[in-house]
């Protein structure tokens, strides 16, 4: 990625952390985390790689999903709207586990070591 793409990326990634935030009340959404974007070269395209945190009686997976993406047609509007750029990229939501996967990770490490401790 070059330095204006990868400047794009965080403002694009900070703007929508905001919008999560601040402006998007679909509780699906809520416990939604960021972890990284890629712009394309051309910069119409957004993807947009999140986590969440599965809470006990918190939306699923998959209802979060399709609450990002139905919100992708709001953000890319308030993209234009905040972002000094030509034409907003048109963005799109994908799901990234490495989260989930790391505190699973962790929690295997947790265990081995209780383990060896008996």
């Amino acid at each position: 990625m070059s330095r204006r793409t990868e400047r794009v990326a965080e403002e694009v990634r900070a703007e929508i952390a905001r919008l999560l935030r601040e402006e998007i009340t679909d509780p699906r959404i809520r416990l939604v985390t960021l972890t990284r974007v890629d712009v394309a070269p051309d910069l119409a395209r957004a993807d947009v790689f999140w986590s969440m945190v599965e809470a006990e009686g918190g939306p699923a997976l998959d209802d979060t999903e399709r609450a990002l993406e139905r919100a992708s047609g709001f953000v890319r509007h308030r993209l234009a709207e905040a972002l000094p750029l030509r034409r907003a990229p048109s963005v799109h939501f994908h799901h990234d586990p490495s989260l989930a996967l790391g505190a699973e990770t962790l929690g295997l490490l947790r265990s081995l070591r209780e383990d060896d401790e008996r």
